[in-house]
């Protein structure tokens, strides 16, 4: 097989890879390094679209994966792409996803099967993961990106703010509200079917809008709240299915993007959510809830980070279609 040899961008470790390789996990550092960045900005700026949505001929399991540096921006981000790598490893390795249905969207990815986020982008790419499910299929949405708030115009939000995520396109097309991500992947969600969130952002506590959070009252004990929305007539569940989010924090919270576990920046969230399930073989919902809430307080710790300040500190949080037992159903994808 054809190979080359390509430096670790974090260790400057010198690896062997095939030539046809985009990417290289560093065994040395477990640093991510895009091996080829192929996208060019067009003269005119308008970044292509995304090809029509494939058929759904991609198994029981599969996965959207959202990275978004934001590279040109005033607030720029550096551990997202690292963030896609790692949650996909963890997919491939750990919950034998299939290659092929995981579907990559970065800066650095522009193939078919690999786009640029922008907002038609990852709404195509949404819809693609719902289309066609059927009982027994697992789902899994991560987003790793800026996530931010703006006012509630439909009266379904008791704080009156909506939450949204933020495509690299922002500026020009808006943001994805949290409306419109329920409506596109939890209502659709048929009877025995799951979808799990992962998402790494600002802002993102009930980005899904699902209608139960859970809230840990101390070590090992837990409560659901039901997120009743005001206007009294909004449905937030799925079509029968389960839909299950992890999100990096509350809504009016902050989310870490760091250095502090490894010589390469990453998002706390999605960095505690691999490592734990990589080193741990059975976990229970709650386990890895409370594995999260102390990796990343230990983070933010490490940061300085003011721990009496509700907006400065970063409390992980689970939400569902459906409440369930965390400390007894065992955790997976």
């Amino acid at each position: 097989m054809a190979s080359k040899r390509v430096s670790c961008r974090w260790c400057r470790m010198e690896c062997v890879v095939p030539l046809e390789a985009q990417s290289l996990y560093c065994l040395n550092c477990r640093g991510s390094t895009v091996l080829e960045q192929r996208y060019n900005y067009p003269a005119n700026g308008i970044v292509p679209q995304q090809l029509s949505a494939p058929s759904h001929a991609y198994g029981r399991k599969r996965a959207v994966l959202c990275g978004i540096t934001y590279n040109g921006d005033s607030r720029p981000l550096q551990g997202c792409v690292n963030d896609v790598l790692s949650m996909k490893r963890l997919l491939i390795q750990r919950f034998r996803f299939p290659i092929s249905s995981i579907l990559v969207l970065t800066e650095e990815e522009v193939d078919y099967m690999r786009c640029f986020p922008t907002k038609r982008n990852i709404r195509n790419a949404l819809r693609w993961l719902v289309e066609g499910s059927r009982a027994g299929d697992s789902l899994v949405f991560h987003y790793s990106g800026h996530g931010t708030q703006v006012r509630d115009s439909d009266g379904d939000e008791v704080d009156g703010y909506d939450e949204a995520l933020m495509p690299v396109d922002y500026n020009r097309e808006g943001y994805i509200v949290d409306d419109e991500l329920n409506a596109t992947i939890v209502r659709p969600l048929p009877r025995g079917a799951t979808l799990h969130a992962i998402t790494d952002a600002c802002s993102s506590g009930t980005l899904l809008d699902l209608p139960n959070v859970c809230k840990i009252k101390r070590q090992k004990y837990y409560e659901w709240r039901y997120h009743d929305p005001p206007n009294g007539v909004a449905y937030r569940g799925t079509s029968g299915g389960l839909a299950i989010a992890f999100s990096a924090c509350n809504d009016n919270q902050s989310s870490l993007d760091t250095t502090a576990f490894a010589r390469y920046a990453t998002g706390v969230l999605t960095h505690s959510f691999v490592q734990t399930l990589e080193q741990e073989e059975r976990l229970s919902y709650g386990q890895l809830l409370l594995a999260l809430h102390n990796t990343i307080g230990a983070a933010r710790q490490a940061t300085g980070a003011n721990s009496y300040d509700p907006e400065s500190t970063q409390e992980p949080r689970l939400s569902s279609s459906h409440e369930f037992d965390i400390q007894t159903w065992t955790f997976t994808l």
